[in-house]
């Protein structure tokens, strides 16, 4: 199975060593190259340099042939439009992006792309924990 994973950040990498250690042809994209340090000393996978809308890029990285895409970038705008060009330009099976505006979120999500909005998890696992603390602080 092949995934590109776009942006390697604290997520990004995380997700992409996962997926590497569970077998996965992993190609990492992001802008600075010093972001390949987040990966670790042993990293096998590929890895480019440049932006994830760059066509050209995604398409030496192998988006022709993936069988999912990871956007994790730092900009909700860009990972929403790299997810999309993901799904609708090279119909990559699979397609998950990292949106942190919940409003912005939950739009999208409605319009069938998978997002995960680790904004919106927090906030309810913060409520949660604050309503299963209120019996005791009473």
């Amino acid at each position: 199975m092949k995934v590109l994973v776009i942006g390697s950040g604290r997520v990004g990498s995380a997700v992409a060593r996962e997926l590497k250690a569970a077998g996965w042809d992993v190609t990492v994209i992001d802008e600075r190259e010093e972001a390949l340090g987040r990966l670790g000393e042993t990293w096998t996978g590929e890895f480019l340099v440049g932006h994830g809308m760059d066509l050209q890029l995604l398409r030496q990285a192998g988006i022709e042939d993936a069988d999912a895409v990871v956007v994790t970038t730092d900009g909700d705008n860009s990972n929403v439009v790299i997810g999309q060009m993901a799904q609708k330009q090279f119909a990559v099976p699979s397609v998950v992006v990292r949106v942190l505006d919940p409003a912005r979120a939950e739009f999208y999500s409605s319009r069938g792309l998978n997002v995960v909005c680790p904004t919106s998890s927090a906030i309810t696992t913060l409520t949660e924990a604050v309503r299963a603390a209120e019996g005791a602080l009473r």
